[in-house]
């Protein structure tokens, strides 16, 4: 494998590790399936590449994305919540609505950018160091608040949603910013993405999710999480080992067509060993 592929590896590894925080707090922290992630995501891109467009500075557009798509995940909760909508459910919904959004707001299937000012240098080394620097900015700050007051109520809810109902803990309040969260994420992982490949396509979200789940359970595997420290550090490690993964494979000759597949069979054997793990 070559230094290139290894260094692509590591650029679109802390890409997805924004993902796979998206799913870790809904379903590891939260106990609440979601898939909003899936939406956000090109969301995310969508207003940033338009914020562009429009003349607004990378940073602010930066934080124009991370805020639509964060929106994106507190609708989630709010359709959840208030109509009672199943939360797997309401986030499929939202993530074949946005799709139209996207395109109207886009008004073409894809847009390039390669004029536009942009985040990151165009050196790939300084790119990789850059692009885990801001993943660490936000997973550090979200590390922190877990062990706060606050994040402990948080993490009660997951746990116990129930004892959290017992001790009078705003529930709803806690799972609307959870979601948010993810979103946040999500829309994060997606401008980081157009940010490096310079433009933005409508249909860059399409089985995203898969990838980042194979990732997390990656991360777990190996990580473990049997302590907050682990359960926060599994996301990372998982997404830049899966990346490496995907690119030794491919340096193999696997057709760039058949990755899905791969990604799919990575997600069953993880499953089938801590199965086996557990009857053990």
């Amino acid at each position: 494998m070559t230094l290139d592929l290894v260094l692509t590896g590591l650029l679109q590894g802390c890409v997805l590790a924004c993902l796979a925080y998206a799913l870790m707090i809904p379903f590891r922290l939260l106990d609440l399936p979601d898939l909003t992630a899936e939406g956000a995501y090109p969301f995310g891109g969508t207003l940033y590449a338009c914020a562009l467009l429009l003349g607004l500075p990378p940073l602010a557009a930066l934080l124009l994305g991370i805020l639509g798509a964060a929106l994106l995940g507190l609708i989630t909760g709010w359709l959840h919540q208030r109509l009672q909508l199943n939360s797997l459910l309401a986030g499929i919904l939202l993530s074949t609505m946005i799709y139209s959004v996207n395109l109207r707001l886009m008004q073409r299937p894809n847009i390039a950018l390669f004029d536009q000012p942009a985040l990151l240098s165009a050196a790939t080394g300084y790119q990789c160091v850059t692009l885990l620097l801001v993943v660490l900015a936000g997973i550090l700050p979200f590390y922190w608040f877990l062990q706060t007051e606050w994040g402990l109520r948080f993490r009660a809810v997951g746990l116990s949603r129930a004892f959290a109902l017992r001790q009078a803990l705003a529930v709803d309040r806690y799972i609307l910013f959870g979601l948010g969260l993810a979103g946040a994420f999500s829309g994060l992982a997606g401008i980081l993405m157009v940010d490096l490949q310079r433009y933005m396509d409508i249909g860059m979200g399409v089985g995203i999710v898969i990838h980042a789940l194979a990732a997390l359970m990656v991360g777990e595997a190996i990580v473990g999480q049997q302590t907050l420290q682990r359960q926060c550090l599994a996301p990372l490690v998982g997404a830049l080992i899966y990346q490496q993964i995907q690119g030794i494979v491919l340096s193999l000759g696997l057709p760039p067509s058949d990755l899905k597949l791969f990604t799919g069979s990575i997600v069953l054997l993880v499953l089938a060993t801590r199965r086996s793990s557990y009857k053990l």
